[in-house]
């Protein structure tokens, strides 16, 4: 008396049955030929708003990178605009003391 299973034959006739079971389950998972197209679009339109997202962010990042470097350098040139007028004025003032010192004597 053998049990079921026991044997070889009865062992592969059980892993026969259950691939067919499994390509059925498969099969009903499967996704109608329409429906992946349909997928497929919406992927494909996703995925080109994705990218001209991304174009456009780096647009702006350039754009403002060269901002503000434009900004930057405006402000450089100021503050050294700026330091020269102070020079200029503090060497002014002191040739006026050094001028009204002379005149006195």
């Amino acid at each position: 008396m053998s049990f079921r299973g026991s044997n070889f034959n009865d062992r592969i006739a059980e892993q026969k049955k259950a691939k067919l079971e499994l390509l059925k389950r498969a099969k009903a998972k499967q996704i109608d030929p329409e429906v992946k197209a349909k997928l497929a679009e919406e992927r494909i339109s996703r995925n080109k708003i994705r990218e001209e997202r991304k174009l456009k962010a780096e647009e702006d990042r350039v754009a403002k990178a060269l901002q503000d470097a434009t900004d930057k350098a405006a402000k450089e040139k100021a503050t050294t605009e700026k330091a020269a007028k102070d020079k200029a004025a503090q060497k002014a003032r002191r040739d006026a003391k050094y001028a009204a010192r002379k005149a006195r004597r």
